[in-house]
């Protein structure tokens, strides 16, 4: 017995070890690829890079990149990049918490299974098919809207091509997500709202949907990483405009993931480690943001209380 007992605890040290393992080799990548990208593109700012350094106060603020001159001014991209993923937002998030909740506590459970599956094949398509999307539907449906009200488009590659086609693909991630919060929600609840004389749609509102709050908002902050992070489908519709920042809905745009995927097909020189410099931008960027969603989520959290 003492044996058995004695193999038992080695057994679950192992398993511990090997799971603390994984957990240490999952943050390692991600601090590996931090510092790498973070070392070069910080290395054409640097004495040491030579012909081609650039300024670093320059870089983030400036308003134009244009290669051909030398012009590597990020400030505007940056905030190109938080116009449309914020417009993206606006549209998707209130929609996909909707649909969750008519999915997941309204719809009849043969409608339910429907719907959970076209939003799991909606959340399955690759960013490029998005793309051929957006660029055979999204942009010819926004260039006719900017003509009925007497503006102008580039072929209709807009800031707000940009932004319905990431609320289109921010759309799944935040719904499925949301959906999963909604269900783990304790049934007790909402049969105690009930119970005070709380009307089904009070309580949905009131009660689970307070209560599915941290899960939520889990899907929104991967929602808007995946906004702020998309590059292949951005870049089919976005124009890489030379200047900004960009605010009119109609004009042609660029985001710091287009402007990474312009440049990759040179292999050296500034132009290319440029890129690097984008992204850490890129990155500090998705970490602030989430941790606005944190502290608005602890607001919420606290006001619904």
């Amino acid at each position: 017995m003492v044996k058995q007992a004695n193999l038992k605890e080695w057994n679950n040290k192992l398993i511990k070890a090997l799971f603390a393992l994984c957990g240490f080799i999952a943050a390692s990548m991600i601090l590996f690829i931090f510092l790498f990208i973070f070392i070069k593109g910080i290395s054409v700012f640097l004495p040491s890079y030579g012909e081609g350094r650039l300024s670093i106060i320059s870089f983030l603020s400036g308003l134009r990149w244009q290669a051909n001159e030398g012009a590597y001014g990020v400030l505007f991209i940056v905030i190109n990049t938080l116009t449309s993923s914020l417009f993206a937002i606006l549209i998707s998030f209130p929609l996909s918490v909707l649909t969750a909740l008519y999915t997941v506590k309204m719809a009849p459970k043969s409608i339910s299974k429907i719907l959970q599956t076209i939003i799991e094949l909606l959340a399955a398509i690759p960013s490029i098919v998005y793309g051929l999307f957006a660029s055979g539907f999204i942009v010819i449906l926004v260039d006719k809207l900017a003509i009925a009200i007497g503006m102008s488009t580039f072929g209709g590659r807009s800031l707000l091509s940009v932004s319905l086609l990431l609320a289109f693909m921010i759309f799944p991630t935040i719904t499925s997500i949301s959906m999963s919060a909604i269900k783990s929600v304790d049934k007790n609840l909402e049969k105690a709202s009930l119970a005070l004389g709380a009307s089904e749609i009070q309580t949905y509102f009131k009660v689970v949907l307070v209560s599915a709050k941290s899960g939520i908002f889990s899907g929104l902050i991967l929602g808007l990483s995946r906004a702020l992070g998309e590059a292949t489908a951005v870049s089919m519709v976005a124009g890489n405009k030379i200047s900004g920042p960009t605010l009119n809905p109609f004009d042609i745009t660029r985001t710091l993931t287009s402007t990474i995927m312009s440049g990759l097909n040179e292999t050296t020189g500034v132009d290319y480690d440029v890129r690097f410099s984008v992204g850490i931008i890129l990155m500090v960027l998705i970490v602030l943001s989430n941790l606005i969603i944190h502290f608005v989520k602890r607001k919420v959290g606290r006001h619904a209380a």
